[in-house]
């Protein structure tokens, strides 16, 4: 019985693939990814497959919960071999597709966890937080990864910021179900254009995440609309001028010294390296930061893309792991223009 429901839900998913941006995505991603595209295709296509981690809220901390998980066999995600992955950060994974039930939001009441897809913990490790820094996430909603960020440290002024009207609201809602009232105290939240960030802060942030507006393939590939989906499709060859003025603002706005994170949960080689190498061959006051050991410690949860990765990571969904698309790349403001 349950073979034949799960057959169905398969079927059922596999008709809303959207085939205009399949072949579209086959078209770029067999070139871009090599062979690596075929089982990397065979996950995207297959939400049954796909894998949810177990964020657990510093805020709201269950010891029951954390027993449960242990029980059902999920891991500790990194088990404290990274070097900046503080251990006020918990999360779990699981080896197969298992997924906990979503918490609803209660007003008054913190949530114990959150879901993610384990890859986008990535970005918010890269920016090293740390106790009293003034943080920047340029892009901030759903939130997840603000959430992150003060599963981390706490920041002594976190200024999350959101264009788009619907999804500020999904922000606020995130930031009142994880965060307790003292902490919200520091927390800023903003609607405005992220590229007039820089102008309005200059210099004013220790660290920034730009967790830029991009591709998302995971949730392109099941638009239900075909024609809606090739306007897409041309619209996309005007993401990378985004987000490089998203990254000029931010490098604005980010102070002598500090860090910045660029991600985007997108395979497409022009919203990532490209743009990257953009920037670095446009400023002579910005850096690469090499993230590569990352790489090398986290190979047992997490599948990385093998080449054309000179300033960045990609994670790329792989079986038994199948987490990304994410890339990470990291830059370091000098002191000298």
């Amino acid at each position: 019985m349950l073979t034949r429901l799960k057959a169905k839900s398969e079927r059922k998913l596999a008709k809303q693939i959207c085939k205009v941006v399949l072949d579209h995505f086959e078209k770029q991603y067999s070139k871009e990814l090599g062979d690596a595209w075929n089982t990397v295709r065979d996950i995207l296509v297959s939400p049954s497959s796909w894998q949810y981690a177990v964020l657990l809220n510093r805020f709201n901390y269950s010891l029951k919960l954390e027993k449960d998980l242990h029980l059902k066999g999920y891991h500790t995600l990194f088990q404290g071999s990274l070097p900046f992955c503080p251990k006020s950060m918990k999360c779990y994974l699981s080896r197969t597709p298992d997924r906990m039930p979503s918490e609803r939001h209660q007003i008054g009441s913190l949530k114990k966890y959150y879901l993610l897809n384990a890859a986008s913990l990535l970005p918010v490790l890269a920016l090293e937080l740390r106790d009293g820094e003034r943080v920047l996430d340029l892009c901030a909603a759903p939130g997840g990864k603000s959430i992150a960020l003060l599963q981390c440290a706490y920041p002594g002024y976190l200024h999350c910021n959101e264009h788009d009207s619907l999804r500020l609201r999904w922000l606020r809602q995130t930031l009142e179900s994880f965060i307790p009232q003292p902490l919200v105290n520091v927390i800023k939240v903003s609607e405005l254009d992220g590229r007039e960030m820089g102008d309005a802060q200059p210099e004013m942030f220790d660290k920034v995440l730009v967790d830029a507006p991009c591709s998302n393939d995971r949730s392109w590939l099941f638009s239900s609309d075909s024609q809606k989906a090739a306007c897409r499709i041309s619209q996309r060859r005007n993401l990378p001028i985004l987000q490089i003025e998203l990254l000029r603002s931010a490098i604005k706005a980010l102070r002598p010294g500090g860090l910045l994170v660029y991600s985007t949960c997108t395979l497409s080689k022009a919203e990532n390296q490209d743009v990257i190498c953009e920037i670095l061959n446009s400023y002579t006051n910005i850096m690469p930061v090499d993230i590569k050991e990352m790489a090398r410690t986290c190979s047992q949860d997490f599948t990385f893309a093998p080449t054309g990765q000179e300033c960045g990571l990609l994670v790329i969904p792989d079986k038994g792991k199948a987490w990304g698309p994410m890339y990470v790349a990291k830059l370091k403001k000098s002191w000298t223009t």
